[in-house]
């Protein structure tokens, strides 16, 4: 799991080159393009879980269902929770988060963050 993890440091670093004031990150370039360092991390964790139950790289998912679809058939007993946890880093950090930059909020990129991170150590 060390390239999803470099993924978050790395998303964390561009994180850090926004200025927060009043609790609210300033730069929204910076901001927009963590969310989606963030988000391109979860997805390789899953692939790597994937890989690691014998897909090819042919055979990874390229959407949204199709990661859902995966989730689901390879989550294991915790698919429920992994497909719930799953849809919601879908939303805050590739689209609210990337496409739509409404995310500022220091708290809240923070609570993503670490939401994302939980999810990429369950896919150990």
């Amino acid at each position: 799991m060390k390239e999803p993890k470099r993924y978050m440091a790395n998303a964390r670093e561009t994180l850090k080159k926004s200025s927060i004031e009043d609790n609210v990150y300033t730069d929204v370039k910076y901001v927009k393009s963590a969310f989606g360092i963030a988000y391109l991390g979860v997805l390789e964790a899953i692939n790597n879980c994937l890989r690691g139950r014998g897909l090819t790289e042919r055979d990874l998912p390229g959407r949204i269902e199709e990661y859902q679809k995966a989730l689901k058939k390879y989550g294991g007993m915790h698919n429920g929770r992994l497909i719930r946890q799953f849809n919601v880093i879908y939303h805050e950090l590739h689209t609210a988060g990337y496409y739509h930059g409404e995310l500022r909020s220091a708290n809240i990129v923070k609570d993503a963050f670490k939401n994302a991170e939980d999810f990429i150590n369950k896919m150990k």
